[in-house]
């Protein structure tokens, strides 16, 4: 099986953050960041599986790559700038996580679009 070892590589290290993140926000956060870090962590995780499901497709057209691409960027950026605006108290950053949103929102709507592109003989 071919597969895209960057973006598999780059969705498994979101992963390993993503877990390491829920990890902290179930046991050593205090209660006023738990609720952020969870949800980062959530996002993140998902979006991780989603650019590891694009790394390995078989055959992966062009918009599955970039949506892979999409889904692991905006699992990331979302996640550190919620981690950040709770660790570090740094509400600024609520400007940069809605940027992450949109990314992850792009991710599936990419990937909606390749499914309706498709031409398998399958459909």
């Amino acid at each position: 099986m071919s597969w895209n070892r960057t973006l598999g590589g780059f969705a498994a290290l979101n992963g390993a953050m993503a877990v390491a993140v829920g990890a902290f926000a179930a046991h050593g956060a205090g209660p006023q960041i738990k609720t952020l870090l969870t949800t980062g962590a959530s996002y993140q995780l998902v979006h991780a599986l989603l650019g590891l499901i694009c790394a390995v497709w078989p055959g992966a057209p062009r918009l599955v790559r970039i949506a892979g691409w999409l889904a692991v960027a905006g699992g990331l950026i979302f996640c550190v700038s919620l981690s950040l605006i709770g660790a570090l108290a740094m509400p600024a950053l609520g400007a940069v996580a809605p940027i992450g949103g949109v990314l992850m929102i792009a991710a599936w709507l990419t990937i909606a679009l390749a499914a309706f592109r498709s031409s398998s003989v399958n459909d």
